[in-house]
């Protein structure tokens, strides 16, 4: 394929990989910040994040492709339990998108380290793939992170962010920690 032609070296594509490149780092670095730190540098992250994931090209996944995912569940726990330690009550937030909600009187809760980890998931499979440098396979982690943006971490990312901008913009004990800092 044609390197100007091929979505693989589209500028969104490249910008994607570089974004999720620097989320599944910081997701990794969670343990070494301050819960200031990590709200100020999340609530900046996520929405770029959100955006060049938007911007991916259009490909259909190939229903008999099975790529290697390397992300495991431990890798996935291992940073779920770091938010969650890191944000302890902060954690928690009221869901208004969950499909329960419709038949419920009483709030769902969820978690924002649940749903970070999930794009850390997703996020960090595509960029493993991505780096094994052999086009079907890019071709294919592309196809793969922007139908489960579209159908399932899009949204989470976006519950995440608005719980954590309330913590960095309405709670004014973290916004003193940060400028304690």
């Amino acid at each position: 394929m044609e390197q100007e032609n091929n979505p693989l070296y589209d500028r969104n594509t490249l910008e994607f990989v570089t974004v999720a490149l620097e989320y599944c780092t910081f997701m990794e670095t969670v343990g070494q910040l301050s819960l200031f730190d990590f709200v100020d540098k999340a609530t900046k992250l996520l929405p770029l994040l959100y955006l060049k994931a938007s911007l991916l090209p259009e490909l259909e996944p190939d229903e008999d492709a099975i790529p290697e995912f390397t992300v495991t569940e431990d890798m996935y726990e291992t940073v779920r339990s770091q938010i969650a330690g890191l944000l302890g009550e902060y954690d928690t937030y009221l869901e208004t998108f969950h499909p329960d909600m419709q038949y419920s009187d009483a709030p769902v809760a969820a978690f924002v380290s649940e749903n970070l980890a999930d794009v850390y998931q997703d996020a960090g499979n595509f960029v493993s793939l991505f780096r094994q440098g052999f086009e079907e396979v890019m071709l294919e982690s592309v196809a793969i992170c922007s139908a489960n943006f579209k159908e399932y971490w899009g949204q989470r990312l976006l519950n995440a962010l608005k719980a954590l901008h309330a913590v960095r913009y309405n709670d004014d004990s973290i916004f003193e920690m940060g400028e304690e800092e």
